[in-house]
């Protein structure tokens, strides 16, 4: 059986979703906090148990009979997220889980400027120490946030951003697609995978000027002092440690931690991957 968690999620949905075109209902189990935001997946075969984070016992039972689990990375930072992977990992551990797939990052590195990443490579060690089978699916940094930090210049015609440098922008629906077939034909990766990436790498100049082609509208670039970004976000109310950790993504992307290209999502999915261009289209017509 393959197990997902997260599986009402952007990325775990999509991944389930892909899973069912592949492998029948019966050979799929997913373990969400709220199991009645999954009951349409029960209706169709999916088996459907609660699984907490916080809640280790809760875990163990869901992954019963799982010979692969993929963990879906948690929407936490620092401690608070690796304390709730090792709770996982423990758990599957437990569970005599066959192979753990983890949704980790291209950048993953303990150097890293980027806190998620961080957190990405601990996480890797704590799989690493299982001496179980595992698998960590480097992807590229999700298209979705790029178009976070657009939407205001969606309006304003102004990306008025911190410096930043060329990013390998990645859909979900190209990496949920990847997973599945990793999943379901046990596409042997033995550790990190290369990177999961999109097309190219672009930096925001770049994005402008395909938001000016796409809109027929014209979209500047101005770059904002970090410091002064920080203030803004504080005074539109976010939390310190976000506005630490937005500013860490355009310090890791001036380093050049996610301009990698890779073909192997590609190869995955057998198609070249969505391009930001593509994904910008429909997001902006909405």
């Amino acid at each position: 059986m393959i197990i997902v968690t997260g599986a009402t999620g952007k990325l775990g949905r999509r991944t389930v979703e892909r899973l069912l075109e592949r492998v029948p209902a019966d050979r799929v189990g997913i373990s969400v906090r709220d199991p009645r935001k999954a009951q349409d997946l029960a209706d169709r075969g999916v088996r459907v148990r609660q699984g907490n984070f916080d809640d280790p016992t809760s875990l163990v039972h869901s992954f019963e009979g799982a010979e692969q689990l993929l963990l879906i990375s948690l929407d936490r930072i620092g401690q608070e997220c690796v304390s709730g992977h090792r709770a996982a990992i423990d758990a599957a551990v437990r569970a005599g889980v066959g192979r753990i797939l983890y949704t980790s990052q291209m950048g993953a590195a303990h150097d890293a400027r980027f806190q998620a990443c961080r957190d990405h490579a601990r996480t890797e060690d704590l799989l690493h120490a299982t001496g179980l089978p595992w698998t960590a699916l480097r992807n590229g940094f999700y298209t979705s946030s790029a178009l976070q930090f657009l939407e205001s210049s969606r309006h304003t015609g102004d990306i008025a951003l911190p410096a930043d440098g060329p990013v390998a922008w990645t859909g979900h629906d190209d990496l949920a697609e990847a997973t599945a077939v990793i999943l379901a034909e046990e596409a042997r990766f033995e550790g990190p995978t290369p990177p999961l990436t999109g097309q190219a790498a672009l930096d925001f100049d770049t994005i402008a000027e395909i938001a000016s082609e796409t809109t027929g509208r014209p979209f500047t670039r101005t770059v904002v002092p970090d410091d002064v970004f920080r203030e803004q976000a504080l005074a539109h109310g976010a939390p310190a440690s976000i506005a630490d950790l937005m500013l860490s993504i355009f310090a890791a992307a001036r380093n050049g931690e996610f301009t990698a290209v890779d073909s192997t999502l590609a190869e995955l999915i057998g198609r070249k991957p969505a391009t930001f261009r593509t994904q910008l289209e429909p997001a902006w017509a909405e």
